[in-house]
This record gives C-alpha cells, structure tokens and sequence, in this order.
C-alpha cells in the first residue's frame, strides 16, 4: 500500500482529489509500498528552496527532492520516494495564465513532482515529451482536463 501526506503549510482548501490522481499514477508506474510527501508553500519559501538547493534565485512552481537518486531507499518493505514542494500561488498564476481550473494545475504539478521522484526527467526533447505524455495520460485517465 503506497502512502503520502500532505503538508498544507500554505493553507490552501482545495485539494481532496489529489489522493486519486497520485494513486492512479502510482498504479499506473507498478509502484507498491511507497512513501512520499507534498508539501503546499508559499513564493517566499519555494523561492528559498530554489536558490537554496538549486541555485536558481526565482521563485518556481513544484521542485522535487527524491531520495532515490542514488540508488532505492527501502526501509521495511517500503520505499521512501521523497518530497515535492508546490508553490500555491504560482500554481494559481499559472491556471489562469493557461486558462484551466486550479484543480488541472495542481493535479498536473502534482503528478509532474510524483514522476520525477520515481526517476523521470525532462532535460532532453525525448525525455520531456515522455513525461508530459504520461502526465496528460494519467490527467485524461482521471477526467481532469484543461
């Protein structure tokens, strides 16, 4: 059984539907006995985080932390994936700007941060269109269109 909290440090209310839109993404990537964490932030603390860890003095919408990165973290039977950081106001922003519901963009951020815990990455054109297929597969697969 895969499980993962969410820290609602920003406050925000709307997110319930994220628990079926990360299992199916688990489901979907054969993922059993997983730990991992979303945390809901603020521009000043995901701008921190940035800079901080990555060097990048801007603020960003998701950043990912994956314990795995050298190697799978099993404790117990269970794998421990990780934390993913979601800026709530940038995803905000960026619903309106791209013109679809806030539930869209937090799915997608969401499921964007989970992919990159379990080892995806967009740095090459072919890697970045596997990514965003998958995303859009398991967004589609949930009804939660743009």
């Amino acid at each position: 059984m895969n499980k993962f909290t969410i820290d609602n440090e920003y406050g925000y209310k709307n997110y319930s539907y994220l628990r079926k839109v990360l299992n199916a993404t688990l489901k979907h990537e054969k993922i059993n006995n997983a730990v991992f964490s979303i945390i809901f932030v603020d521009e000043e603390t995901i701008h921190e985080i940035n800079k901080d860890y990555r060097g990048i003095d801007r603020v960003t919408d998701v950043i990912s932390f994956a314990f795995e990165d050298t190697g799978k973290m099993v404790y117990n039977n269970v794998r421990l994936l990780g934390e993913i950081y979601i800026c709530i106001p940038r995803m905000q922003e960026q619903a309106k700007e791209y013109g679809h519901s806030e539930k869209r963009e937090l799915s997608f951020l969401a499921v964007h941060g989970l992919l990159h815990l379990l080892g995806y990455d967009h740095m090459t054109k072919e890697e970045e269109e596997a990514m965003i297929g998958l995303q859009e597969m398991v967004l589609d697969g949930e009804n939660i269109k743009r």
